[in-house]
């Protein structure tokens, strides 16, 4: 369980910093521990770049609980190094600012590319305040490759 937390903590980076891809994952820094009053209605999208196995969740009270159901997903997918590569969050009620600074984007998306000669295939995850817009971002950073990338899951809350 400690490994899937560290896990899900090195996903959480990528959201913070808005780059992703496969090359990303070799990062061995942390992010910062969630407070514990977050609002809000949590969403997660998990991924296995190896197998290209991917999972989500949305609906969620908390962050940690989007991110584990996402998680479980994936892996029931029978991915076998699924990592969190997407979290957000919509409001659940308009005066839901808890002052986190963590943003409420209602959507996510993942968008996976085909390169024959890479053994990873391209990949990037993004959320935005649209599902648009997420797919654009997740289209964008996949794209960032030369490969040409596809939406293969999104999720709005």
């Amino acid at each position: 369980m400690k490994l899937r937390s560290a896990i899900a903590a090195i996903g959480m980076l990528f959201v913070y910093t808005g780059q992703l891809g496969a090359a990303d994952l070799l990062t061995t820094e942390q992010a910062p521990a969630p407070p514990p009053d977050e609002r809000g209605i949590w969403a997660a999208i998990a991924y296995s770049a190896p197998d290209e196995r991917y999972g989500f969740f949305w609906g969620a009270d908390k962050r940690q609980e989007a991110m584990d159901i996402a998680l479980k997903h994936c892996e029931r997918d029978k991915g076998n190094k699924c990592i969190v590569v997407s979290v957000f969050r919509n409001h659940r009620h308009w005066d839901d600012d808890d002052n986190t600074g963590f943003p409420y984007n209602h959507c996510g998306a993942l968008a996976i590319g085909k390169d024959e000669n890479k053994r990873v295939a391209p990949w990037g995850a993004n959320s935005a305040s649209t599902r648009r817009e997420a797919e654009n971002l997740a289209l964008k950073a996949c794209e960032r490759s030369g490969s040409q990338c596809k939406i293969r899951e999104w999720v709005c809350t």
